[in-house]
């Protein structure tokens, strides 16, 4: 997301990086009680309806004001993680998602989404070196999980070609950063960068 960033600001393009859950106020109160595991016994419905609340505040507080002034909004997760993560793998039903992802979503849709894709033992690995024991309500489930995660995320590319491009997450930094950047640059066509006038 930071190489991402910077591309885009040297093409002089104002760009934004957030976050779900998080990215505004009432949205950073939501993760911290949603990640805790504080929420995980209410079950999967309670954890949808508590995304899409703090997807609701994200909205408002951040990405729509960002878009209305031209901004590009670039949004580390997003309506598909509750697709999936309570959707297809919590077996909340998909009219229920779809109606929750409608009221707090709208209109306001993603014109791309990068799926970065690895094997699940990886993908844990990479989740543990990077917070130790701290793992999050997500990371501290187990393989299986992961790898139902994985294949769900992987449909979903299937389904919408439109929208979805899987990057493969395996390779190294730069090669995973050129891979998006590709992405980005076919897909979404970002300007050229300005050339500076000779005096």
């Amino acid at each position: 997301m930071r190489r991402l960033l910077e591309r885009l600001q040297g093409l002089g393009i104002d760009a934004v990086v957030t976050r779900e859950p998080g990215g505004s106020t009432g949205a950073e109160i939501m993760r911290h009680l949603i990640l805790s595991g504080a929420a995980k016994p209410l079950g999967p419905l309670a954890e949808a309806a508590l995304f899409a609340a703090a997807r609701a505040d994200h909205l408002d507080a951040t990405i729509r004001p960002a878009l209305a002034r031209g901004a590009w909004v670039v949004c580390d997760r997003f309506a598909d993680s509750t697709r999936v993560y309570q959707g297809a793998l919590g077996d909340v039903d998909p009219g229920l998602i779809a109606a929750l992802e409608a009221v707090t979503v709208g209109d306001t849709r993603p014109d791309l989404t990068l799926i970065l894709d690895l094997p699940a033992e990886v993908g844990l690995s990479r989740a543990a070196a990077r917070s130790g024991s701290k793992a999050d309500r997500f990371e501290s489930e187990g393989l299986n999980f992961h790898r139902r995660l994985r294949e769900a995320f992987r449909a979903l590319a299937v389904r919408e070609p439109e929208r979805c491009v899987l990057i493969d997450a395996g390779a190294g930094v730069d090669t995973v950063a050129e891979a998006i950047w590709e992405a980005v640059s076919s897909r979404l066509k970002p300007p050229a960068p300005r050339r500076r006038k000779r005096r």
